[in-house]
C-alpha cells in the first residue's frame, strides 16, 4: 500500500518566526531526517495570509501577523526546504487551520488506489489536529498516523491534549 507523507504548515513563521517555540525548531529538525528518508508521494501545505490578516476573523483572534504571502516567514523552513530539495513534492495553500482541498483531492485519489497517509508538522493543537480530523472525515479507512516527535504544538501541554484527541479520534499517534 502506498503512503503519503502530509507535512503540515511547516514554515518559517512557526519554527523561527513570528510564532515559533524551540520545540517547533526540534521538530523541524526531526521533521527532515524523515523527510530526507521518505519514498513516495509527499505534500507540503502552507499556512496562507494576506496583508489584510489582522483584519480577519483569525487575525482578530491571533493578533500576530505571520505566514504573509511571499514573505520570509511565509516560505518553508530552511531546513524543511533542503531535506525536500531534488523531491518531488505538492504545495497546497491554505488560508484557514484544516484544508478541505487537501482532504478532497486525497479522497479523489483513494478512489484509485487506497493509501495510507503520515502528518507531520505545526502546530500539533492546531493545524495538524484540524488537517488529521479533517482527512478522517473525508476518508473514514484510511490509516493515518501522526508523528508526534516530527511535530510541536503552541505549548507542551497543548500539544499533549491534540494528540490525545487525535488518539479518541482512531487516529494513530507515534513517536511520542
Amino acid at each position: 500500500m502506498d503512503r503519503i507523507l502530509i507535512i503540515v504548515d511547516m514554515q518559517k513563521d512557526f519554527v523561527d518566526g513570528a510564532l515559533g517555540t524551540k520545540e517547533a525548531v526540534e521538530a523541524a529538525r526531526r521533521a527532515a531526517s524523515k523527510i530526507s528518508g521518505f519514498q513516495g508521494r509527499i505534500i507540503a501545505t502552507l499556512d496562507t495570509h494576506g496583508q489584510d490578516y489582522l483584519d480577519t476573523a483569525e487575525g482578530k483572534k491571533l493578533p500576530v501577523p505571520h505566514c504573509i504571502k511571499g514573505t520570509a516567514g511565509w516560505e518553508l523552513h530552511e531546513t524543511v526546504r533542503q531535506a525536500l530539495s531534488g523531491k518531488p513534492y505538492q504545495a497546497i495553500e491554505k488560508e484557514t487551520f484544516g484544508s478541505v482541498r487537501l482532504a478532497q483531492e486525497l479522497s479523489k485519489a483513494w478512489q484509485d488506489e487506497p493509501f495510507e497517509a503520515e502528518l507531520i508538522g505545526l502546530c500539533t493543537d492546531i493545524c495538524v489536529v484540524s488537517n488529521a480530523l479533517l482527512l478522517k472525515a473525508y476518508l473514514p479507512q484510511m490509516r493515518i498516523t501522526v508523528d508526534a516527535a516530527c511535530c510541536a504544538g503552541v505549548t507542551p501541554k497543548t500539544h499533549e491534549a491534540a494528540l490525545e484527541t487525535m488518539k479518541m479520534c482512531q487516529i494513530e499517534v507515534a513517536g511520542d
